[in-house]
């Protein structure tokens, strides 16, 4: 356990092992630094014993460079007046390309400069692109686990073996999708526009709450990176929480936020010298409270993907596969709003598949269970860091993301199988109805036999973002808008999607079950008027009664 360094002295910390900052995405749009999502491509998946395909998604093609793209050079800094080591950042060229659109079911996508984007030397890391959907994802870890409190829950001690091990088992007349459901022209007569905000142009937003959404706001000259803003969802108002990293002076930079009515959880990282931190603090709708360090790491590990559900900052931490701690299992862990005790609460033998998603009671990650073979249970994990529901899904199918909603676990993947009956195809999942939830059943044969009885719908779209549930609607990404789905009904609609927006559309910010949703979009327009529209517009949508 080494100590941590470079320490702001109104920050209390916690000791913790040293892990590794995930690659960053990030594009500039002249000196306005953005975020955007990148796009994910479809593939199909053979078991092991056919032909194995790709199961990594194919790089993302862009189009040419847009008349107002900006190349600059980042030369090598001297670190010695922050007290860190010489840098080993090589030449840094920013941009920002035209959009350019994919056949099929369009996916997220970046915009960038006509060569192959931001690229930097980062230690540990070696040559990294920095792009948005690395953002959008947050990061991955946390360091000590905390003797105290809950106790940890061991994925390799929920399953069974290979041969005894119960998956999800869908047939596929139980599975039904859009072209079996009634579209509904008229969106306002099921979702009412509630509130607009307005963010300057590229910002991020995330909400799992019906009170506050958070967001990471670019800066009009690229330094600082960015800024963390409160946006209170029932008036309508910003608030910047946090202007510049705690680490600002040590060269860290803020890259990544989720937030709750309780608190708020962030990444700061040096990319220079490849170091990541997370922090926590309490809010009051307006101010932060002290900062509070939880963890420190290098690029043995991946920065850490967060969630803040209940009291807790909540955080996954994944060893890099290609560095010292790459043996590691995976862990999630979490600690009270404000205070550094940090705590695990579950490890798994193999890298977890998808971010923790927050909901109203808890989170749900997707660890490996313990089986001669690979397969990933959805645990769904409480605000006391107990396993109310699990569910095994069927071997070697890993999903993208995980929800967990009023019906049971979502889960989405962009991955065409050929095996899995009626799960096999990609896209976004929901039980229909709601079953028995598994608890703590050490076996996951319950959680197993109660999802495969039910009615399955799919969205039979790329996945893009993970869903969300708002009154009787399923709402979830569709390429270029936000779609909500009645599962009882079936019927469904999509939102607005405003002119001039970038080519990833209105983007779905909700997790959990809500009764507001919010959506974003960055507009970057010119009318036919010369009007001029540049600007992140965020919106609150609430069920019509």
């Amino acid at each position: 356990m080494g100590k941590l360094r470079h320490l702001s002295d109104n920050v209390e910390t916690a000791s913790c092992r040293r892990k590794t900052p995930r690659g960053v995405i990030l594009d500039t749009y002249g000196n306005n630094t953005r975020y955007m999502p990148q796009r994910r491509t479809r593939q199909t998946i053979t078991p092991r014993s056919a032909s194995p395909a790709g199961r990594h998604a194919a790089a993302p093609k862009h189009a040419s460079a847009h008349s107002r793209t900006k190349t600059g050079k980042l030369a090598k800094t001297s670190r010695s007046s922050r007290g860190v080591g010489k840098s080993d950042l090589g030449k840094v060229s920013v941009g920002l390309g035209s959009p350019s659109a994919s056949g099929g079911y369009a996916s997220p996508t970046f915009r960038k400069a006509a060569d192959e984007g931001t690229r930097v030397n980062v230690p540990g890391m070696g040559e990294v692109l920095l792009t948005r959907r690395h953002f959008l994802y947050g990061a991955a870890g946390l360091a000590a686990a905390a003797a105290l409190g809950t106790a940890a829950y061991v994925a390799d001690q929920i399953a069974g073996d290979d041969i005894g091990t119960a998956t999800l088992n869908v047939p596929e007349e139980a599975v039904f999708n859009t072209k079996d459901c009634t579209m509904l022209e008229n969106s306002n007569a099921c979702m009412q526009l509630y509130a607009s905000i307005s963010l300057p142009y590229g910002s991020l937003v995330w909400a799992n709450d019906d009170t506050y959404a958070f967001a990471l706001m670019p800066t009009e000259f690229g330094k600082p990176l960015a800024q963390m803003a409160i946006l209170s969802l029932t008036s309508g108002t910003t608030t910047t929480l946090l202007t510049n990293a705690v680490g600002e002076a040590q060269g860290f930079e803020i890259y990544d936020v989720r937030g709750c009515k309780n608190g708020v959880v962030w990444t700061e990282a040096d990319i220079l010298d490849g170091i990541w931190r997370v922090y926590s603090a309490t809010h009051d709708g307006a101010s932060l409270g002290t900062p509070m360090l939880l963890e420190e790491g290098d690029s043995n590990w991946e920065m850490p993907m967060l969630a803040a559900a209940g009291t807790h900052a909540w955080w996954q931490m994944l060893p890099r596969t290609d560095g010292e701690a790459k043996y590691e299992p995976s862990t999630l862990k979490r600690s009270p709003f404000g205070i550094a005790k940090p705590e695990e609460v579950i490890s798994s033998n193999g890298r977890m598949a998808t971010p923790p998603y927050a909901t109203n009671d808890g989170v749900v990650v997707t660890p490996r269970a313990q089986t001669s073979g690979t397969y990933y249970q959805l645990t769904h994990i409480n605000t006391k860091g107990e396993i109310t529901d699990s569910l095994i899904l069927p071997s070697l199918i890993r999903p993208l993301e995980a929800g967990y909603g009023p019906t049971g676990f979502t889960f989405m993947y962009d991955a065409i199988y050929n095996y899995g009956g009626g799960i096999a195809n990609l896209g976004t999942y929901a039980p229909a109805e709601k079953g028995v939830a598994a608890g703590d059943d050490p076996t996951g044969h319950a959680g197993a036999e109660s999802y495969s009885e039910r009615t399955w719908f799919r969205y039979d779209r790329t996945p893009v973002a993970p869903p969300a549930w708002c009154g009787n609607w399923f709402m979830v990404k569709a390429p270029t808008a936000v779609a909500g789905v009645n599962l009882k009904t079936k019927e469904y609609f999509t939102l607005e999607v405003k002119s001039g927006c970038d080519t990833y559309g209105e983007y779905l910010a909700s997790t959990g079950t809500q009764s507001r949703i919010v959506t974003y979009c960055n507009i970057d327009h010119t009318s036919l008027e010369g009007e001029t529209e540049h600007r992140c517009l965020v919106r609150v949508w609430e069920p019509v009664s």
